[in-house]
C-alpha cells in the first residue's frame, strides 16, 4: 500500500509542477524517475 500512496503523491506533485508558469524541467525529471520506478514495482 505504501508504494501506491507514494506513486499517488508523486502524481500530485507532477500535476502541481506542470501548472506552474515557469516549468522547472529538472524538477519534472526528478519527480518522474521515482514515479516510473514505483510503477514498475506495482
Amino acid at each position: 500500500m505504501a508504494i501506491k500512496q507514494r506513486h499517488a503523491d508523486l502524481d500530485r506533485q507532477l500535476e502541481l509542477e506542470q501548472k506552474r508558469l515557469m516549468l522547472d524541467w529538472g524538477m519534472l525529471a526528478d519527480l518522474k524517475r521515482p514515479k516510473i520506478a514505483l510503477k514498475n514495482q506495482l
